[in-house]
């Protein structure tokens, strides 16, 4: 059931450098995302969307603030784990504008990479990834080599692989970017079923403005802060 915050971001800051050389890139910026909500990340480009994203995924180190990842406070003024990349495998699935998938590896491989190195079994790999894949409709193409598969294909295939870990949270960094039109609302739909049927966080960086309609809410960094915007009608350009 969505309502539950799956991200709150409190009071958060990332400066790079110092002094002449200070970039301030984000100032102060507090939110939430709902479990259950597709949430559109917009900004022009260089403001800080992949560097915000990057700081929720726990890659990136905030300068100070605090991050919540569901009912974990993971970073207060610095991290409070030192197993930052244990709350990635487990709590986070990345998506990216390249799909980065193995090449050498076939589809399933792919898939099951995630939930093996978190030491779930062959065999129990080999069953979450075929339920992804059947659900994504390409369950045919468990045994394909990504070379064999179209874009939009292997984006389905990244996004599986994402979802292998049963995240609590989805992170889409310009995910429909090197797709055409109808293949992007395609994975922005697949995103928005992802979110109520799992129940998970989605927040996706994009350019797209057709894509916004199909989002729940829009986040923009403003002047350093991150505001909410009403979501368009279709045909309408906010940015």
């Amino acid at each position: 059931m969505a309502g539950k915050a799956g991200i709150r971001v409190e009071n958060l800051y990332k400066h790079f450098g110092k002094g002449d050389t200070l970039v301030r890139v984000i100032e102060g910026a507090s939110f939430e995302v709902n479990k259950g909500e597709l949430v559109a990340l917009i900004a022009p480009s260089g403001a800080g969307k992949t560097t915000l994203l990057m700081m929720i995924g726990c890659v990136e180190e905030p300068t100070s603030g605090t991050i919540w990842l569901g009912d974990e406070k993971v970073y207060e003024d610095k991290w409070l784990t030192k197993e930052t990349r244990k709350i990635r495998r487990e709590k986070i699935g990345f998506i990216f504008q390249a799909h980065y998938l193995i090449p050498f590896l076939n589809v399933i491989e792919n898939v099951t990479l995630v939930p093996q190195t978190n030491g779930v079994s062959e065999a129990e790999a080999n069953k979450i990834a075929m339920e992804l894949l059947e659900y994504f409709d390409i369950g045919d193409k468990a045994r394909s080599m990504p070379s064999a598969l179209s874009g939009g294909q292997n984006q389905r295939v990244a996004i599986a692989r994402a979802l292998a870990n049963k995240p609590q949270i989805i992170l889409a960094d310009e995910p429909t970017a090197a797709l055409d039109s109808k293949r992007s609302v395609d994975v922005v739909k697949m995103l928005k079923k992802i979110a109520i049927e799992q129940n998970v966080a989605v927040i996706m960086v994009t350019h797209d403005e057709a894509m916004l309609p199909l989002c729940d809410r829009i986040l923009k960094i403003e002047d350093k802060k991150v505001v909410s915007e009403p979501v368009p009608k279709e045909g309408v350009a906010i940015l």
